[in-house]
């Protein structure tokens, strides 16, 4: 089978398993840009990235109506680039990493979308997660909201490793919830990913990020 007609047919699915009003972000971190152009003419708009180097160099070949997505940890001295080529970051959980974006957007013109990150581990992992404690929000997203090159549009969180994910993506909602209190334009929920989008869906999340279901294994 043609790459194209594997690509149309698992877009199709996906679409078919996602509410119209649910935005589907494309994960095409590692493949190749002509992947990127396929499903580009198959009608995607929003594509994530986790690597200011790839995303960049993607964003300069496909037309000006994508969407991008930024979703990888930020590294203080890629802010610059990430800010040049992405719509919407969604792993803001450093202030400092705040402060230097507004700057860079005030300087670019723009107001830079950002989702919160929050840490949904319930207990002590491995993995390092990136993320600010639930406990943290509300005096983090005033502190953000307040820079002027910032418009926070609301949170993002991972699932746990190996475990039930909803009572993480419920927990998910409540922050949005608190968020939208403080900042009622925050609507905005990211969350879900190929393994467990639809429990996310269930749960308000307003932006899945799917990979490995539309593109394949890496």
């Amino acid at each position: 089978m043609r790459r194209e007609e594997e690509l149309a047919a698992a877009l199709k699915e996906a679409r078919t398993a996602i509410p119209e009003h649910v935005t589907l972000i494309v994960v095409t971190k590692t493949f190749p840009v002509s992947d990127v152009e396929i499903l580009y003419r198959l009608g995607e708009r929003n594509f994530g990235e986790n690597r200011d180097s790839e995303g960049l160099s993607k964003a300069e070949v496909l037309p000006d109506d994508v969407t991008w997505h930024f979703q990888g940890g930020i590294q203080s001295n890629k802010l610059r680039s990430i800010v040049s080529w992405s719509d919407y970051i969604h792993s803001l959980d450093d202030l400092k990493h705040a402060e230097k974006i507004s700057t860079i957007a005030q300087e670019s013109g723009k107001k830079q979308k950002c989702f919160i990150q929050i840490n949904l581990d319930t207990a002590p992992t491995n993995t390092d997660r990136s993320g600010i404690k639930p406990t943290e929000l509300l005096g983090f997203a005033f502190a953000a909201s307040e820079l002027p090159g910032i418009e926070i549009v609301g949170v993002m969180g991972v699932g746990p490793i190996n475990q039930d994910p909803h009572p993480a993506f419920a927990e998910l909602q409540r922050c949005s919830q608190l968020l939208q209190q403080q900042i009622p334009t925050a609507g905005f929920i990211s969350a879900g990913m190929s393994g467990d989008f639809q429990i996310a869906i269930e749960c308000g999340a307003t932006h899945v990020r799917l990979g490995s279901s539309i593109l394949g294994s890496r």
